[in-house]
């Protein structure tokens, strides 16, 4: 028999439908009765026929007409809020947001095995994306069984060991059945709390926690259906692991507090695991612990911002090259041999690319031909030391990413089972080490934001030149009629902005650390504001940079009919595809939210990287242009001897 559950108020209410022939009216009466029947007081409704009221579903808050039939506008176990005419939405229902979740459908069943060894920081976030479900090895599935065997003997050897049998912290002495830990804020993304999830199994599968296979396979099971805890954003300083998102991410697993899905949206998490089939998890001894210490929450979200950072600093690249092809740069200060003799790894790789896409000689380039002989010596700091500024950020994400791919393969409790790394067998004794500190992730990441802010600024200086006409040779701000319109004038004030917000975002907060715990977590990582400060900075980053994108763009129309290499106007064709040539003033903000999402899915990047790819490969000839300062390294002829006549 159909069931759906109806939120009035507050109180979640499973109502059944014989016939689904019903109405959406008939469904909304239903619910009241069964709200007024669990009243004392009718919850203040004197006659439920008399109720005037609203229906709409949880999922994208879309009303239903009265008059609908239950078949024909809902399916089986859907979620559905009723709102009384009078009434101010409940504020314990959380509305699911259209536009929040990007989740991918699962058309095919596509699965990552883990073992706790071997996922990347791109294996996670496409987890995230909902890519992927998961599943465990045999040989993650033999060491849990194995490690919790060794639990349930000091269990029922009632021998007295930390967070086992006792309390945490300052309870550490205690023995305890139960623990909570709370934290505050806005709830993590769906696709934030699906890369939560999954790293913390990741890690159990190593088999080193003491969790039961049973429970494990339930929090599998939870994430393939996209069962997802309420996990508040704030909260954790990242010393004794995450222990207050984690709690959050483990109580929505035990049916208690919020869950969200697809289908449901947010509701109480045991009627969102119950329409899927779902029975909340019974926790086991030691178990508590096994869910809610590590660092998953600064390394998970850690792993979303070094992936983005990743994809950004290299379309940073691009950018800028067809800001110099604007701008009438030279290619002169990328040439291979300046570089060799400062071989940082980001440096020579920017170097490269820059000549890849500009290489008169490979892609020929009318705008570069119509100022070959000019007598420009060199360009400004923001075009000539790209492969330096650029190439350390490049060199910085590569560090912060080795960090974080460990991290995310590393066990982070202060207990656990452990194994002697000469044989495959335990050595049957429970250590508290200190792996659940976070100062490494944390660190990482405030490197990260640093150096990836340093893209946006030297970026925010090359619109700036493309918008005054003193340095570019273009009209002002990159608009006919200047004055009846601005054109880019407050989308380069935009960028300015953000840059500013950046340099105080980018104070390392990793350098704090307050005791807690009553002194006896005494000193802690700061890492959840470090991870969280860090996706904002690349995110500005990536916002700054679309604006230059769209500058440059717009500058090659005043260029016309001249045209760039070929993988540039791939590019340019590219952004036209979503954006039109700025001819009047408009409202520019869909325009970079549209280029801010082609850097996001790193179409930039997909419509060069051939060229880039192929110009690498062929190594083809560094072809180097003539230059007012070239010279030739030809010893001067030597003068005639003199013949002495006697």
């Amino acid at each position: 028999m159909p069931c759906f559950t109806v939120h009035i108020r507050d109180e979640w209410l499973a109502v059944p439908c014989r016939d689904t022939t019903n109405t959406i009216r008939w469904l909304g009466h239903e619910a009241l009765k069964r709200y007024v029947k669990n009243k004392p007081d009718n919850g203040g409704i004197t006659a439920v026929k008399d109720t005037r009221f609203v229906v709409r579903r949880c999922q994208g808050l879309g009303l239903l007409d009265a008059d609908d039939t239950v078949e024909d506008v809902l399916e089986d176990n859907d979620f559905v809020e009723l709102a009384i005419e009078g009434d101010t939405m409940s504020p314990d229902f959380i509305p699911y947001e259209p536009g929040v979740s990007h989740l991918y459908p699962f058309t095919s069943i596509c699965y990552i095995s883990l073992d706790g060894n071997t996922l990347t920081s791109t294996d996670l976030v496409n987890l995230g994306r909902g890519l992927y479900k998961i599943k465990l090895t045999q040989e993650a599935e033999r060491k849990v069984v194995q490690a919790r065997e060794l639990l349930d003997t000091i269990v029922k050897e009632n021998k007295v060991v930390y967070g086992i049998t006792t309390g945490f912290g300052k309870f550490a002495r205690t023995v305890i059945p139960v623990i909570s830990f709370f934290c505050v804020g806005n709830p993590l993304s769906p696709e934030r709390t699906r890369m939560l999830l999954a790293l913390r199994i990741n890690v159990l599968a190593k088999g080193y926690s003491g969790i039961s296979l049973e429970t494990l396979h339930a929090m599998i099971q939870a994430f393939n259906a996209s069962c997802l805890s309420f996990v508040p954003e704030k909260g954790t300083v990242g010393a004794s692991g995450d222990l207050a998102p984690l709690s959050h991410l483990a109580l929505g697993l035990i049916g208690e507090g919020k869950m969200w899905s697809p289908k449901s949206g947010w509701a109480d998490a045991k009627y969102v695991l119950e329409a899927h089939g779902l029975k909340p998890i019974s926790l086991k001894p030691k178990e508590g612990l096994a869910l809610i210490n590590g660092t998953q929450m600064i390394t998970s979200l850690g792993a979303e911002a070094v992936e983005r950072a990743q994809a950004i600093a290299r379309q940073a690249d691009i950018i800028a090259a067809l800001t110099l092809e604007v701008l009438k740069g030279t290619t002169k200060a990328f040439d291979s041999d300046i570089h060799s003799l400062r071989p940082h790894p980001g440096q020579i790789e920017v170097a490269l690319r820059f000549r890849s896409l500009l290489d008169s000689d490979h892609h020929p380039s009318e705008i570069a031909e119509s100022h070959r002989f000019c007598d420009r010596v060199q360009d400004a700091y923001t075009m000539r030391c790209c492969p330096q500024v650029h190439g350390v950020t490049n060199d910085t994400i590569t560090f912060v990413q080795n960090i974080i791919n460990t991290e995310i393969n590393s066990m982070c409790h202060f207990f656990h089972c452990t194994q002697n790394c000469s044989t495959t067998n335990f050595r049957g004794e429970t250590i508290s080490g200190g792996n659940f500190h976070g100062e490494y992730p944390a660190k990482a990441l405030d490197f990260l934001a640093i150096a990836v802010h340093e893209l946006a600024s030297i970026s925010e200086r090359r619109t700036e030149r493309l918008c005054n006409p003193s340095l570019s040779e273009l009209p002002a701000f990159l608009v006919n009629e200047g004055g009846l319109n601005s054109g880019f004038m407050i989308a380069h004030c935009t960028a300015a902005a953000l840059v500013s917000e950046n340099k105080v975002l980018c104070h390392p907060s990793s350098v704090d650390s307050l005791s807690t715990s009553a002194a006896t977590e005494d000193h802690v990582s700061m890492g959840g504001w470090a991870a969280r400060k860090a996706l904002r900075v690349v995110e500005h980053v990536e916002q700054v940079l679309a604006i230059e994108l769209l500058a440059a763009c717009q500058g090659i129309e005043f260029l016309r009919p001249l045209r760039t290499t070929t993988p540039l106007e791939k590019v340019y064709d590219l952004v036209r595809s979503v954006v039109k040539p700025w001819i009047k003033d408009r409202f520019m903000s869909p325009d970079i939210e549209a280029v801010h999402r082609l850097l996001l899915d790193q179409k930039v990047w997909n419509v060069a990287k051939p060229y880039i790819d192929k110009y690498q490969t062929e190594y083809i000839p560094e072809s180097r242009p003539g230059s007012p300062t070239a010279f030739s390294l030809e010893p001067p002829a030597s003068p005639r001897k003199r013949v002495r006549h006697e």
